[in-house]
Protein backbone atom coordinates (compact mmCIF):
# COMPACT_ATOMS: atom_id res chain seq x y z
CA UNK A 1 0.00 0.00 0.00
CA UNK A 2 1.55 3.36 -1.13
CA UNK A 3 1.60 5.87 1.93
CA UNK A 4 2.17 9.55 0.88
CA UNK A 5 3.35 12.39 3.58
CA UNK A 6 3.07 15.94 2.61
CA UNK A 7 5.35 19.16 4.61
CA UNK A 8 6.37 22.12 3.93
CA UNK A 9 3.22 24.49 4.26
CA UNK A 10 2.83 27.25 5.94
CA UNK A 11 2.13 31.18 6.04
CA UNK A 12 4.18 33.28 3.56
CA UNK A 13 4.25 37.06 2.32
CA UNK A 14 2.96 37.68 -1.48
CA UNK A 15 5.87 37.50 -3.93
CA UNK A 16 7.17 34.75 -1.10
CA UNK A 17 7.91 30.66 -2.20
CA UNK A 18 7.68 27.79 -0.31
CA UNK A 19 8.65 24.06 -1.33
CA UNK A 20 6.42 21.28 -0.58
CA UNK A 21 7.39 17.85 -0.44
CA UNK A 22 6.04 14.25 -0.80
CA UNK A 23 7.71 11.23 1.02
CA UNK A 24 7.01 7.88 -0.74
CA UNK A 25 6.65 4.60 1.31
CA UNK A 26 4.95 1.05 0.91
CA UNK A 27 6.61 1.96 -3.07
CA UNK A 28 9.14 3.49 -5.30
CA UNK A 29 8.83 6.60 -6.68
CA UNK A 30 10.15 5.61 -9.73
CA UNK A 31 7.06 2.97 -10.26
CA UNK A 32 4.69 6.05 -9.59
CA UNK A 33 3.48 8.99 -11.57
CA UNK A 34 2.94 11.75 -9.38
CA UNK A 35 0.97 14.80 -9.23
CA UNK A 36 0.21 17.44 -7.21
CA UNK A 37 -3.63 19.36 -6.29
CA UNK A 38 -5.32 22.09 -3.76
CA UNK A 39 -8.51 22.28 -2.54
CA UNK A 40 -10.52 25.21 -1.17
CA UNK A 41 -12.80 24.51 1.75
CA UNK A 42 -16.35 23.16 -0.31
CA UNK A 43 -14.55 23.25 -3.99
CA UNK A 44 -13.45 19.75 -5.94
CA UNK A 45 -9.63 19.34 -6.14
CA UNK A 46 -7.63 21.62 -8.72
CA UNK A 47 -4.89 20.24 -10.51
CA UNK A 48 -1.54 21.60 -10.58
CA UNK A 49 1.36 19.36 -11.07
CA UNK A 50 2.14 16.29 -12.84
CA UNK A 51 5.03 14.07 -13.23
CA UNK A 52 5.14 11.10 -15.19
CA UNK A 53 6.08 7.57 -14.13
CA UNK A 54 9.53 7.72 -15.77
CA UNK A 55 10.13 11.44 -14.81
CA UNK A 56 10.13 12.69 -18.17
CA UNK A 57 7.06 14.51 -18.47
CA UNK A 58 5.68 17.12 -16.57
CA UNK A 59 2.97 19.17 -16.90
CA UNK A 60 1.31 22.50 -14.54
CA UNK A 61 -2.10 24.04 -14.69
CA UNK A 62 -2.13 27.69 -16.24
CA UNK A 63 -2.68 29.54 -13.05
CA UNK A 64 0.61 28.18 -11.98
CA UNK A 65 2.75 27.87 -15.05
CA UNK A 66 6.23 29.78 -14.74
CA UNK A 67 5.60 29.95 -10.96
CA UNK A 68 5.53 26.52 -9.85
CA UNK A 69 7.53 23.67 -10.64
CA UNK A 70 7.43 19.60 -9.82
CA UNK A 71 10.80 17.63 -9.37
CA UNK A 72 11.58 14.06 -8.30
CA UNK A 73 14.54 13.53 -5.72
CA UNK A 74 14.36 9.26 -6.55
CA UNK A 75 17.21 8.67 -3.88
CA UNK A 76 14.88 10.30 -1.34
CA UNK A 77 11.62 8.91 -2.65
CA UNK A 78 10.47 12.22 -2.58
CA UNK A 79 8.41 14.53 -5.04
CA UNK A 80 8.50 18.57 -4.83
CA UNK A 81 6.79 21.29 -5.60
CA UNK A 82 8.64 24.09 -5.54
CA UNK A 83 6.39 27.53 -5.26
CA UNK A 84 7.53 30.97 -5.94
CA UNK A 85 5.55 33.89 -6.86
CA UNK A 86 2.91 33.35 -4.32
CA UNK A 87 0.11 35.37 -4.50
CA UNK A 88 -3.01 35.70 -1.66
CA UNK A 89 -4.95 33.12 -3.98
CA UNK A 90 -2.70 30.64 -3.58
CA UNK A 91 -4.25 30.06 -0.14
CA UNK A 92 -5.54 26.34 0.18
CA UNK A 93 -4.60 22.75 1.21
CA UNK A 94 -1.65 21.39 -1.14
CA UNK A 95 -2.42 17.40 -1.50
CA UNK A 96 -0.04 15.17 -3.46
CA UNK A 97 -1.09 12.09 -5.47
CA UNK A 98 0.10 9.18 -6.72
CA UNK A 99 -0.62 6.04 -9.52
CA UNK A 100 0.98 3.24 -10.74
CA UNK A 101 0.20 4.10 -14.80
CA UNK A 102 2.73 5.60 -16.48
CA UNK A 103 0.83 8.37 -17.93
CA UNK A 104 -2.95 9.24 -18.59
CA UNK A 105 -4.81 11.58 -20.81
CA UNK A 106 -7.01 12.00 -17.35
CA UNK A 107 -3.84 12.96 -15.15
CA UNK A 108 -5.33 16.19 -14.41
CA UNK A 109 -8.14 14.79 -13.09
CA UNK A 110 -8.32 13.76 -8.81
CA UNK A 111 -10.85 10.36 -9.60
CA UNK A 112 -7.49 9.09 -11.42
CA UNK A 113 -5.29 8.79 -8.63
CA UNK A 114 -5.91 6.16 -5.83
CA UNK A 115 -3.35 7.18 -3.10
CA UNK A 116 -3.48 10.45 -1.84
CA UNK A 117 -1.56 12.29 0.95
CA UNK A 118 -3.32 14.23 4.17
CA UNK A 119 -2.35 17.33 2.66
CA UNK A 120 -0.91 20.89 4.08
CA UNK A 121 -1.76 24.24 3.90
CA UNK A 122 -0.15 26.83 2.48
CA UNK A 123 -1.41 30.19 3.47
CA UNK A 124 -0.10 33.87 1.93
CA UNK A 125 -0.79 37.54 2.99
CA UNK A 126 -1.12 40.06 0.96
Amino acid sequence: QVHLVESGGGLVQAGGSLRLSCVVSGGTLTSLAMAWFRQAPGQDEEFVAFSAKNGGRTYAADSVKGRFTISRDNAKNTVHLQMNGLRPEDTVVYFCAAETWVYREGYATAREYRYWGQGTQVSVSS
